[in-house]
């Protein structure tokens, strides 16, 4: 199984593409789940990937499986957005994405100190794949992501320092530093 990243020219040659694979999946753990033609063209026109590194996400038994998207790019801190196609999910794909997202960052962004990602508390797949690629659960903020016609759920973040990754180890959070000080 192999994982390649390649950037993905929005504006211009890959936009229908694009287009096409953000409408014709369903994202049920994103804030919109199932965005339109006319809102993927309004958020391209409107510049909001202009900041931002739009890869595209292939593999080598399956073609193009997905997209990333990373954000803050001239920040220590990127975060990173992550959509597989329908037919992809539960394959065990997300691990060496994950893997292969956080080694472009940290030798393509030498001013990363860290690769960020954030999903809803009752993705669990997503959060079993964060761990199982390094990263640590660093945060859980009840009640922050709006669900239509729900109640709201937690937003569970995680992250991957780049003394981590080029280690090969996991620096776990201190979470009871009062009892310390």
């Amino acid at each position: 199984m192999g994982i390649t990243l390649t950037p993905i020219d929005i504006t211009g040659a890959d936009r229908g593409e694009f287009t096409r694979f953000m409408t014709r999946n369903s994202f049920p753990f994103h804030h919109n789940a199932n965005p339109t033609d006319e809102q993927v063209t309004a958020t391209i026109d409107g510049g909001g990937y202009r900041r931002r590194a739009p890869l595209w996400i292939d593999e080598t038994e399956h073609g193009r499986i997905g997209i990333a998207v990373l954000e803050n790019l001239a920040d220590p801190a990127l975060m990173f957005d992550l959509r597989l196609g329908t037919r992809y999910r539960g394959r065990g794909l997300g691990t060496p994405i994950l893997r292969d997202l956080a080694t472009l960052v940290f030798t393509g962004y030498p001013k990363a100190v860290r690769v960020e990602g954030v999903t809803r508390e009752d993705n669990l797949a997503m959060r079993k794949t964060f761990e199982r690629a390094g990263f640590v659960k660093e945060a859980h903020y009840r009640d922050s992501w709006p669900v239509p016609g729900g109640e709201p759920l937690a937003s569970v973040g995680y992250a991957i320092l780049r003394r981590d990754w080029s280690s090969g180890t996991t620096t776990p959070v201190v979470w009871n530093d009062l009892a310390t000080n």
